[in-house]
C-alpha cells in the first residue's frame, strides 16, 4: 500500500519505527510524599493497592524520559497542515464582579474561598 507524497499523512512511516522502553525499577513513593499528593489534589490513596496504582501511573510517565526528541520542533497545534487564526478579542459584557461574588457563600478580599474538600486525611501514622 503506497501513499501519494502529497497525502497528509506521507510523513507516516509505513510500518513501526518504536523499539520497546526498558522498564525501570518501579518507583517507590515515600508516606510523605503520598501525604502531600493526598492534600494538593484531594485524592485519597486509601490503601496498598492505591499507591500501587500510583507508581504504575508514575512508572508509566517515567518512559517519557527515553524518548529522543532532538530535532523535533514543538507543535503550536496538532493541526500542522492548517493555519489556526486568532479571533478578535472582545469583551461583550463585564463590569458584574461585585455580583458574582455575591452568590459566594465565602468571600476573601474579592476572591472566591473553596471548600478544604470532603476527604479526611489521615497522617501517615495512622496509616
Amino acid at each position: 500500500m503506497c501513499e501519494r507524497l502529497d497525502s497528509p499523512h506521507a510523513q507516516i512511516p509505513p510500518s513501526p519505527t518504536w523499539q520497546p522502553v526498558k522498564m525501570t525499577q518501579p518507583t517507590q513513593v515515600p508516606g510523605e510524599v503520598v501525604d502531600k499528593l493526598e492534600r494538593l489534589a484531594l485524592v485519597d490513596f486509601q490503601n496498598q493497592e492505591g499507591i500501587e496504582c500510583l507508581e504504575k501511573a508514575i512508572q508509566f510517565a517515567d518512559q517519557l524520559h527515553s524518548v529522543d526528541s532532538a530535532g523535533v520542533e514543538p507543535m503550536d497545534s496538532v493541526l500542522y497542515d492548517r493555519s489556526m487564526y486568532l479571533r478578535k478579542d472582545s469583551i461583550n459584557e463585564g463590569k458584574c464582579a461585585e455580583a458574582l461574588l455575591q452568590l459566594s457563600n465565602h468571600v476573601v478580599d474579592e476572591y472566591f474561598v473553596a471548600p478544604p474538600g470532603n476527604i479526611p486525611l489521615v497522617k501517615n501514622e495512622e496509616r
